[in-house]
């Protein structure tokens, strides 16, 4: 017979599949909810609110210019732009929590969405994490080894290796659709949890912390410390292609290092999560330890959220090259509007002489 587990989806974070504050909710002594809790709930719609709005259109901006221009993308713009596509649509879903936790954590949008928005907050939050990979090994080739492996650097492999990345975060994101369903409580709330066996939730959190985690930030971490040895040793040159990889790697290590800020508290904590459910560290029974830890929780995943809105602007702040293309595309449609007006004016202008 294999136990299985209803594992409420955490009040702070839908790509945790839960906290273990949900857990003693379940008890028959739950414990008591704090002032902090009650503080959170009210912030935490607005703050997903206004990251959501921002995260949209300004990812929608990133997309917009590296789609407008006239000049193709290159390698480190597609995989830039793929990051944009991602965390777009991670925005685009997680209003569906701020309603809820509106609505008292009550779960108004059904089952098939319950499915369907969790599906793709897990799936666009591994893709995002994947395309960082990607982008760190391109400048740790571009500058560490670029002439060995000039072939793989081609916008052939590098948008071949979007897709690839595409697929993987779809199928990390499968426990999370076979296992998200609703369940309807006594106090007349339906929450939409993660329900499956004991056995398929460590399985689950073990490899998703391998995967997307502990791999990705070794991967990032060992590109990022050659990256910066390879441009303390060279020297700058003024003009040619060293100047153009430079501008670009140094945008691409602010965006990692911004990424490891934001990301690795979190997912350590979501270590701890799974280490406190499994009680292999004591406190799962302490109240004041779980109220400690969801308020960390919380706060860890929180500005987790931050680099889906934070990466564009980055771009802007430290990337002269993105802020180049984005004055050109301004300045292509200004003219191309006021050629079409002009155009419409003189016609007008032309039938009423006609006309007379």
């Amino acid at each position: 017979m294999v136990m299985t587990m209803d594992l409420p989806t955490s009040f702070s974070f839908p790509f945790s599949n839960t906290t273990i504050y949900e857990d003693l909710l379940e008890n028959s002594t739950p414990c008591p909810e704090t002032e902090t809790q009650q503080m959170f709930s009210k912030v935490v719609p607005v703050y997903i609110f206004t990251l959501s709005v921002l995260g949209i259109v300004l990812n929608i901006l990133v997309l917009l210019v590296f789609w407008l221009h006239k000049n193709p993308c290159t390698v480190p713009e597609i995989y830039l732009s793929n990051l944009a596509a991602a965390d777009l649509l991670l925005m685009c879903f997680m209003p569906f929590w701020a309603v809820t936790i509106v609505n008292k954590y009550n779960w108004v949008f059904g089952p098939h969405m319950c499915r369907l928005v969790n599906l793709c907050i897990v799936m666009n939050a591994n893709c995002s994490i994947y395309f960082l990979v990607l982008v760190s090994i391109d400048r740790f080739l571009a500058l560490v080894h670029p002439l060995s492996h000039a072939r793989m650097r081609s916008r052939k492999c590098a948008k071949f290796g979007c897709l690839l990345v595409w697929c993987f975060g779809l199928i990390l994101s499968i426990p999370t659709l076979v296992c998200r369903k609703v369940k309807h409580k006594k106090s007349n709330i339906t929450q939409c949890i993660l329900g499956c066996s004991t056995t398929m939730f460590y399985t689950n959190e073990g490899i998703l912390t391998v995967v997307c985690f502990i791999i990705p930030v070794m991967i990032i971490s060992y590109c990022t410390v050659r990256i910066i040895r390879s441009l303390n040793k060279r020297p700058i040159e003024s003009l040619g292609t060293q100047r153009k990889e430079y501008k670009s790697t140094i945008l691409v290590l602010v965006v990692l290092v911004a990424f490891l800020i934001c990301w690795v508290p979190f997912h350590l904590t979501r270590i701890i999560d799974v280490f406190l459910r499994a009680e292999i560290i004591p406190g799962h029974d302490s109240c004041d330890i779980v109220n400690t830890f969801e308020m960390f929780m919380q706060i860890f995943s929180y500005i987790a959220f931050l680099t889906a809105s934070s990466t564009p602007i980055l771009y802007v702040i430290v990337g002269k090259t993105f802020r180049d293309k984005t004055l050109e595309v301004f300045c292509e449609f200004t003219m191309k509007r006021v050629s079409t007006s002009g155009t419409t004016a003189s016609r007008t202008l032309q039938s009423t002489g006609k006309k007379l």
